[in-house]
């Protein structure tokens, strides 16, 4: 009845058995599989035990970005072989959310390997949701008698409804953890309610809300020029904390209504990149963003919210870029490039579709979407005995998947492609990452035993380093566009793609350069011994139908 316990310590079975009349209980693999759920938790997950074994952990939290970054955290601590124990939210079966107070318990075995990891839940849904509908209720801040954040937004939405102009103000406090006189939570909250003593008698007749621990917004009618003298305001009135001035300076984003932004999660959006963007400054400062940052924030907003649709209904093309041998001038393989025309957007490229689809957790569909569509097209060429290799580029977040490379196969094998003619590119965060996470590195050796090659990509722009080239299975260098562009205007620059050429070469890989533009990259290239020519003096991205009336295949 028990086996699933039979490689825990006697001694610990006893207490164990105890535990699964009152706790949800689940069992995983190393690799996150479910093996096991007592009845606690399929009644309150609403799964079968035929449908809920073989999922993986992630899979009983929701698609949102962060809810699978927690579930992500939390796997990572405990393949460290440390327990952890929190709230979490987890989703059932019929896609609805639950919370649970969770406590995961590695399995070690003898010789230190993980063996499994067992997790003990109690059900708080009833607990959280009162607590959330209590904060949903309370319109002010308890602590300050501050705006709430809820509150902010309706009262934000009132005045947009109006037509009334007003400055949204995101105000931060300068290193508010390391002030000096910082010692207890007392201290903090007088810190805070002088602070915002300040903040009341500065902004006069202004509406301010709480939306973080040393976080605000203000609503106001004043200039900018009003705003930005905050600061010295400051410095004019010290905060006291025991007889011992506490130095403060603030760092925020000014956007105006209707001027830059017409919406709510327009205005909050934009006055934190500016708030972050004063602080990257220095801090003790306000800024304001250009018309052109306004319209990227807008764009991006814009791509992230129609990119669902846009996968759904197969709107998303793919453009294959040819990699040449430098010698013979060979066509080596082409480079799969995710490509998005829309009406209102125009074209959305792989270097922004990428970035939000990795925020938005849309990045798993799209790349295999993208492999699915070079693996076919590798197909059909191999069948017309015209073997081409398709390189296709991934992300560490695909990999989070513990079962990621299993579908990687299984997309090949749909298409009856051979892994052979499939090579992932890879950057060096990803890189980095694989390094930390063995699930990560190990589905990377089982794709390259299957003979699919990986590409190092973006080489020199990230956390490049000498021992996952040595442990990683990568056999290429790709050397980032960005130093081709200056690689015959700047000495040093030649210098350092010359010596980025020789590391390769001395770690027996093979090394492109992507990004050519022009002939004279290009020659000096091939002088410094490159070994692949990539880029729009080589060829642009071009159609599946293109490659394949190239070799004139029906």
């Amino acid at each position: 009845m028990f086996s699933h316990y039979e490689k825990i310590k006697p001694e610990l079975l006893d207490i164990l058995m105890q535990l699964e009349q009152f706790y949800m209980v689940t069992h995983l693999n190393k690799n996150g599989s479910i093996t096991y759920t007592n009845k606690e938790f399929l009644e309150t997950s609403k799964w079968t035990p035929k449908r809920v074994i073989g999922k993986t952990f992630w899979q009983m939290f929701s698609n949102d970005d962060a809810d699978q970054q927690e579930a992500d955290k939390i796997w990572r601590h405990v393949m460290k072989g440390k327990p952890w124990s929190g709230t979490v939210k987890k989703i059932s079966r019929l896609n609805e959310p639950y919370y649970v107070n969770m406590t995961m318990i590695p399995v070690i075995h003898s010789n230190d390997e993980l063996i499994s990891v067992i997790s003990f839940e109690m059900d708080m849904t009833k607990d959280v949701q009162l607590q959330q509908k209590l904060e949903e209720i309370a319109s002010f801040d308890y602590e300050t008698g501050l705006m709430s954040r809820h509150n902010l937004e309706t009262t934000v939405n009132q005045l947009i409804e109006k037509k009334d102009g007003f400055a949204f103000v995101n105000i931060a406090i300068d290193r508010f953890y390391t002030l000096q006189g910082f010692h207890s939570n007392e201290s903090r909250t007088e810190i805070i309610k002088a602070f915002v003593n300040r903040m009341k008698r500065f902004f006069q007749n202004s509406q301010i809300a709480r939306i973080g621990v040393n976080e605000f917004v203000i609503l106001t009618n004043f200039g900018d020029w009003f705003i930005e003298g905050f600061n010295d305001f400051l410095k004019r009135h010290p905060i006291y904390i025991e007889n011992v001035s506490i130095p403060i300076s603030t760092s925020g984003g000014i956007i105006r209504y209707p001027e830059n932004q017409k919406t709510y999660t327009g205005l909050m959006t934009t006055s934190v990149v500016a708030t972050k963007e004063a602080i990257e400054l220095g801090g003790g400062r306000f800024t304001t963003l250009s018309t052109a940052s306004h319209k990227t924030l807008n764009r991006k907003a814009l791509i992230s919210q129609k990119m669902l649709s846009a996968i759904d209904h197969e709107h998303l093309q793919v453009a294959y870029q040819p990699q040449i041998d430098s010698q013979t001038g060979k066509i080596l393989l082409y480079e799969s490039l995710v490509r998005w025309e829309d009406e209102e957007l125009g074209t959305i490229a792989p270097d922004e579709l990428i970035p939000i689809a990795e925020e938005n957790g849309l990045i798993q569909r799209i790349g295999a979407f993208v492999l699915s569509e070079a693996a076919k097209l590798a197909s059909t060429l191999y069948k017309a005995e015209e073997p081409t290799i398709f390189s296709v580029n991934t992300s560490v977040r695909e990999f989070t998947d513990p079962k990621r490379n299993k579908q990687i196969l299984k997309i090949l094998e749909a298409s009856a492609c051979p892994p052979e003619l499939i090579q992932l590119e890879i950057t060096e965060m990803f890189a980095f990452k694989a390094e930390e996470e063995t699930s990560v590195s190990r589905q990377m050796k089982d794709l390259n035993d299957a003979g699919i090659k990986f590409a190092l990509d973006d080489f020199g722009t990230g956390f490049a380093s000498f021992r996952y080239m040595q442990t990683l299975p990568i056999d290429k260098l790709k050397i980032d566009k960005l130093f081709i562009n200056s690689l015959t205007t700047h000495e040093q620059t030649t210098q350092l793609v010359r010596g980025m050429i020789q590391f390769g070469k001395s770690m027996n890989m093979f090394v492109v350069a992507e990004g050519v533009e022009t002939e004279e990259q290009a020659h000096l290239l091939k002088e410094f011994g490159v070994d692949g020519l990539q880029g729009y003096y080589i060829g642009h991205p071009i159609t599946k139908e293109a490659i394949l009336n190239s070799i004139d295949v029906n």
